[in-house]
Formats: C-alpha cells, sequence, structure tokens
C-alpha cells in the first residue's frame, strides 16, 4: 500500500526523481515477541545484509 511501515521505521526510499515514486529500502528483520532483534538493511544493490542466508546465520 501506502508505504506507512516503511515511513513510520525510516525504512522509506525516496525514488521519485528517477520515476519510481516512494520505495521500502531493502530489508530484513528478525522479530521476537514483537520485538525487532534483528535488522539488516541493504546499503548498495544485492541481498548481501538482507539475504536468507543472513537471517539463518542470526537465528
Amino acid at each position: 500500500g501506502s508505504g506507512d511501515f516503511a515511513k513510520s521505521v525510516g525504512l522509506d526510499n525516496d525514488l521519485s526523481a528517477s520515476g519510481m515514486g516512494l520505495r521500502s529500502k531493502r530489508f530484513s528483520m528478525i522479530v521476537d515477541d514483537g520485538k525487532v532483534v534483528a535488522l539488516n538493511v541493504e546499503t548498495k544493490s544485492g541481498v548481501d545484509e538482507s539475504s536468507a542466508a543472513k537471517i539463518l546465520e542470526q537465528l
């Protein structure tokens, strides 16, 4: 939808200048009982930080 979650946690990415509008940054997270215990945000293109393999390492 509207990107409210991404905005509220600072994971929004405004790509309007390139015609793509408001997007979410690429990320993965582990949430345990409503608490974020791991947050992995990509800083460059690719999926090095947000991959399933990274999540499995953190479990």
